[in-house]
């Protein structure tokens, strides 16, 4: 039987979406992962990460972050906890897959620098546009230059931790995809969501949308399916696979 993957749980999606349950399980659905090839521990409530007892990570392929309404310039001490966690598990090599709060946690964990996007509130269906370093990684090679994805964001990775590549941007954010390493990947966008889920968000917040000067409706409007964004997620998941088994979790 394959190792599970540990889900990161940072936080829960906007009141109105909670009958289609949680980001976890979102995640583990879009990953295409059956309910026992997955272990959620929901670090926003205190719970307990698993020890790291040596560059084997063990007992787990990987490991994938939320998102979260939460800031990550907060620092709370979950929050801060789950970095340091982080930060060992990147350098022991566990493959690693941050998620829009995901991504800006990992890469502050690593080094870099997160703060309020300079442009704004980025929602919506979104034009990603890959970097050439996209070219040979393994989760973004061969994806078209262009595609579409689901985001919704309010801070942003301002500087990509020492090292990492940076394989994608869109027109609001510099730094949507990025890869520290061989096997740590943060994405700002969300692989996990589906239209559905796209269009509840949007009218969660189409007060604030307006408040901001944007179009809530022409925003609604241009939703639309994303597959490539969810080939991330799931190539994730079967590059993590590939790689060494590991021994079982221990103290």
């Amino acid at each position: 039987m394959s190792a599970p993957f540990l889900i990161l749980e940072t936080g829960r999606p906007v009141a109105s979406m909670r009958r289609h349950r949680g980001f976890a399980h979102w995640i583990r659905v879009a990953a295409g992962l059956d309910a026992d090839a997955a272990v959620v521990v929901d670090v926003e409530r205190g719970a307990p990460l698993p020890p790291l007892r040596d560059a084997a990570a063990a007992g787990f392929a990987g490991a994938i972050v939320t998102g979260s309404a939460a800031m990550v310039t907060d620092r709370h001490p979950w929050s801060e906890r789950s970095a340091q966690w982080l930060r060992e598990a990147a350098h022991a090599g566990l493959p690693l897959l941050g998620i829009c709060y995901g991504h800006q946690l990992l890469a502050h964990a690593l080094g870099g620098q997160v703060g309020d996007n300079p442009a704004g509130r980025e929602m919506g269906t979104v034009e990603l546009e890959l970097q050439p370093q996209a070219g040979d990684d393994a989760l973004f090679a061969g994806l078209p230059a262009r595609f579409p994805a689901q985001a919704t964001h309010l801070q942003s990775v301002l500087r990509a931790p020492d090292g990492a590549r940076v394989l994608a941007r869109s027109a609001l954010d510099a730094c949507h995809a990025f890869r520290w390493g061989a096997s740590a990947w943060g994405v700002q966008f969300h692989p996990e969501f589906g239209t559905t889920h796209m269009h509840g968000y949007l009218r969660a917040r189409r007060e604030a949308l307006a408040r901001e000067g944007r179009d809530p409706a022409r925003l609604q409007r241009a939703v639309r399916a994303t597959p490539h964004a969810r080939r991330v997620l799931r190539r994730f998941v079967r590059h993590a696979r590939t790689l060494a088994p590991r021994q079982p979790l221990g103290e």
